[in-house]
């Protein structure tokens, strides 16, 4: 019998097309309704194209395979398929939830420590596919047509406005141009060394019903945006394609599969990048919901598109890494390529992510989540096979075999939130989080690797080289938030009532050399911005300090980036959003915090941009946004997983976010009250020193 997951599809190749005619004549003498020509000729192009991976179906599909009951669609009914064992799918449910390690205190206090898990935007990403409502408080009261705040009577395109230009009621630039009132949000920003006012923007978006990720560009500096969705849907899953062969002798994935042969359901966590030359780059993993199926893709923009479309993803060309087992997901990917013109690997381009590794235990549970990497040095079209970088040490990592005994025990595998860097040498330095502290030290910490990139990937002689971690700075998490999703307590931030994480991102001094990381923990009794300093390229750090002068909210999601100026040794920028913080908030509820409480889900918010020298802290903010209320509806409890900022220009920082300044007049009929847009904007970045004082949404700081 047909199963629609396994990629069996009675239309899929002309070969079966005339054994099913032939069939049909031979045994019922009477001509049957049958697929339209149309369709016949869509597979035939696909065929053409090589969009069917090589004709793999042909090996695969049998005349046995066709069931002959009717439907509305195609003229078949395709039985369900038993489902397999799925982790993301178990996880967004709340059916597995983040591993945890039982920890004792200097104290002698034990305390669990939870360990690294899969994103909150691939777990929203798969709630909203499988059409999970997550556990949310009272909309607002509908707005009446016409009156919702920032809008005018014509909440539509207007004849004088591209992409619903009248949303976009401030002083900031709408990034995202649809006028769906879906949500757009988790947004990274990279912009063209040989054009710098060519800016590439990454987010994820909804606006065709699963979240399908999205990019934008700009020609101007961001004054004005074109975007489109990735080609990532004609790609159809099937990791024996990824296997190494003579003409690409790289492996591609890391258990395989046999693949579904069907075309990825959703994707998630966008990355764009640019090269030396000015193509661009962008990546995001692609997932599936009634299989495990999962692929990280990097696509190109050529030189001279300046981002405003990419290549096709078809067969292998562009993937990173594909597989069809339960027990592996990919999550949380960034990306980075080569922009010195003098480096020894110009152009190369990077990925890292984490690979949630499953299967240990009676169950079937969770084994490990090392950072994975890979590089191309042909401009994406191949990737070297995929090799774990996160390493080993006997000084900063312990429990490295906890769920599986067959690993070290001091492996450093309990990651995510990878982000690369390349230094003018051509070396690449990858900061991640990592919970496998020793058993005395309930907090995890950021680390970081120095990798030498070497070989041809075309030619399947390229690696890492990736040295043995060091760290960057504590990660404080006891104390944290956690909040009720439906799937049991998670971090979070309770006023806007969102999920969050503590991943660590990191930039670079083209004028110093020194390499810059920044994250959010709770060392200070609420969420705020650390930032730590390495002067040898990431072989060790100084004492993090933290970068917000304010108190009383919480800060979180920082992006970073460095800027010259043309008498200045650095200046360095750090943006961040800032939220009301609830009542009593250090003190988690037994089930997590949930709306209904006192201030959840109705505290507001604001993005701000900060900036100073070095590590001479508490840096002066500059609030960038209109205060934005919590999201709502169908959109709570997201805001993404993190958010972006460039400085492209001497001391012109660009940031890039994602609010709710932007109402649904007709809510609550497409679900939510408060819509999330992208935006962005062009600011002087801050300077100097400032002083300690108690935070106010929509304010500046004081110096």
């Amino acid at each position: 019998m047909f199963c629609h997951r396994q990629g069996r599809s009675p239309i899929s190749t002309d070969r079966l097309f005339l054994l099913d005619t032939s069939r049909v004549a031979d045994e019922t003498k009477r001509p049957q309704p049958y697929f339209t020509q149309a369709v016949f000729a869509v597979v035939r192009l696909n065929r053409l194209l090589g969009l069917n991976n090589g004709g793999s179906m042909v090996r695969t599909v049998k005349r046995s395979s066709i069931s002959t009951t009717a439907t509305l669609m195609l003229g078949f009914a395709l039985p369900v398929c038993a489902q397999v064992r799925h982790p993301l799918r178990d996880a967004a449910v709340g059916k597995i939830t983040a591993p945890t390690i039982r920890v004792t205190e200097p104290s002698g206090r034990t305390v669990t420590k939870r360990l690294p898990f899969f994103s909150a935007s691939i777990i929203q990403s798969m709630r909203d596919a499988m059409g999970v409502a997550t556990v949310r408080g009272q909309a607002e009261p509908l707005n009446a047509p016409g009156s919702a705040p920032g809008l005018t009577s014509n909440p539509a395109i207007e004849r004088t406005t591209v992409g619903c230009g009248e949303r976009n009621p401030s002083d900031n630039v709408r990034v995202n141009q649809d006028c769906t009132f879906r949500r757009q949000a988790e947004e990274k920003l990279a912009f063209n060394p040989t054009e710098p006012t060519n800016l590439l923007a990454g987010m994820n978006d909804s606006r065709v019903g699963f979240n399908q990720t999205g990019s934008a560009f700009s020609v101007d500096n961001g004054e004005h945006w074109g975007e489109l969705l990735p080609p990532f849907r004609q790609k159809l899953n099937d990791p024996t394609a990824d296997l190494a062969t003579e003409s690409d002798p790289n492996r591609n994935t890391i258990l395989g599969g046999p693949g579904t042969l069907h075309t990825y359901d959703f994707a998630s966590d966008p990355a764009p990048a640019f090269d030396s030359s000015g193509r661009g780059f962008y990546g995001a993993v692609a997932l599936d919901i009634a299989s495990p199926a999962a692929m990280l893709f990097v696509t190109q923009s050529p030189k001279g598109a300046q981002g405003s479309f990419f290549l096709n993803i078809t067969g292998r060309s562009f993937v990173v890494v594909e597989d069809n087992n339960p027990n592996v997901s990919h999550d949380k990917p960034f990306i980075t390529a080569d922009a010195f013109t003098n480096s020894t690997n110009r152009d190369n381009v990077y990925a890292t992510w984490t690979v949630f590794q499953f299967g240990c235990g009676p169950t079937g549970g969770f084994c490990a989540s090392p950072i994975f990497g890979s590089m191309s040095t042909d401009h994406g079209v191949t990737w070297s096979t995929p090799e774990e970088i996160s390493g080993k040490s006997n000084m900063l990592c312990f429990f490295g075999n906890f769920f599986d005994p067959t690993r070290s025990p001091h492996a450093c595998d309990f990651d995510q939130g990878s982000d690369p860097a390349v230094l003018p040498n051509g070396d690449l330095v990858v900061i991640f989080n990592n919970g496998n502290t020793a058993e005395n030290n309930p907090n995890a910490q950021q680390l970081a690797v120095s990798c030498h990139p070497r070989g041809s990937s075309s030619d399947g002689t390229a690696h890492l080289n990736c040295g043995e971690p060091s760290k960057v700075g504590d990660d404080i998490i006891v104390g944290e938030p956690l909040c009720n999703f439906g799937r049991g307590p998670e971090e979070c931030i309770p006023g806007p009532w969102i999920r969050t994480n503590d991943y660590p991102r990191i930039a670079f001094d083209l004028k110093t050399g020194d390499l810059y990381a920044t994250w959010q923990d709770y060392r200070n009794g609420e969420f705020d911005i650390q930032l730590a300093l390495s002067t040898n390229g990431g072989s060790t750090w100084a004492q993090s300090a933290t970068v917000n002068p304010d108190t009383d909210l919480d800060h979180y999601f920082p992006a970073v980036a460095v800027g010259n100026g043309e008498d200045e040794t650095n200046r360095v920028g750090v943006s961040y959003y800032r939220s009301g913080r609830v009542p009593n908030e250090n003190t988690t509820p037994s089930d997590g915090f949930s709306p209904g409480m006192p201030g959840v889900q109705e505290e507001n918010s604001d993005y701000v941009l900060a900036g100073g020298k070095s590590l001479n802290t508490p840096f002066p903010f500059k609030v960038v946004s209109p205060v934005f209320p919590p999201p709502d509806g169908i959109q709570a409890g997201f805001n993404g997983d993190y958010s972006g900022l460039i400085i492209n220009r001497g001391l012109e920082a660009h940031p890039i976010w994602s609010d709710t300044r932007n109402s649904d007049p007709f809510s609550p009929l497409n679900g939510v009250t408060h819509d999330e847009d992208v935006f962005t904007d062009k600011v002087e970045l801050p300077q100097g020193t400032a002083h300690a004082h108690a935070g106010h949404l929509g304010s500046n700081s004081l110096r």
